[in-house]
């Protein structure tokens, strides 16, 4: 499974944070960690996912997708 960050950053901004400073103090992270996580560096962790889940409403499943098959598409 892959991470996508794009329903993350869509949550967090409908929820009025615009910054990864303000989606840090919302999940409990430090700021690079929020960044990480919303700029697609990184998944959350366990913790992490479950703070998203909790604040901002998307259950873990939806952060990540399957990997494309390489060998289907060539």
């Amino acid at each position: 499974m892959q991470y996508d960050r794009t329903l993350l950053r869509r949550a967090t901004e409908a929820a009025g944070d615009k910054s990864s400073g303000a989606v840090a103090r919302r999940l409990g992270v430090g700021r690079m960690t929020a960044w990480r996580l919303l700029n697609g560096h990184g998944r959350p962790d366990i913790d992490t996912a479950a703070a998203v889940e909790r604040i901002y409403g998307l259950p873990t499943a939806a952060l990540t997708r399957p990997i494309p098959n390489v060998e289907a598409t060539a």
